[in-house]
């Protein structure tokens, strides 16, 4: 069991590290001007998507999924962290569409959208950690 908790919290660091950083390059591809910055951040934000992100992202929910199901993992506090990871997958999902419009020069946020649009993926990690630390109900 300690192996796969460890292949889940290693995937769900990967998975952040792309949700922490994606709309921070949306926050400067906002900002750019020139076609050359642009097109630069279309390959990073494409590669952090499809190379990092998504396969973390994947791989989280794959352990995840093998911890509560194969181990019986139960409470209240599951029920909730399920929702969230839900409201992540959200989240990813439009970080995908959003990367898309960028890529098709469609975007319609300014560079403030995306510093606060962010800041969402850090709330929901937080109440993870202590739903899964304290296991409070």
């Amino acid at each position: 069991m300690l192996w796969i908790k460890s292949l889940h919290i290693i995937f769900m660091v990967t998975w952040f590290a792309g949700l922490f950083y994606l709309p921070r390059l949306f926050v400067y591809h906002a900002m750019s001007d020139d076609r050359i910055s642009q097109e630069r951040f279309k390959v990073m934000e494409r590669k952090l998507f499809y190379g990092i992100m998504t396969p973390g992202g994947l791989l989280t929910i794959v352990f995840g999924l093998w911890l509560w199901l194969g181990y019986d993992i139960t409470g209240g506090w599951l029920h909730a962290k399920l929702a969230l990871v839900a409201l992540l997958v959200v989240y990813h999902v439009y970080c995908g569409k959003l990367l898309l419009d960028f890529k098709h020069d469609r975007n319609r946020h300014g560079h403030v959208w995306y510093r606060w649009f962010n800041e969402l993926p850090v709330i929901v990690l937080i109440a993870v950690i202590f739903l899964v630390e304290f296991k409070s109900f």
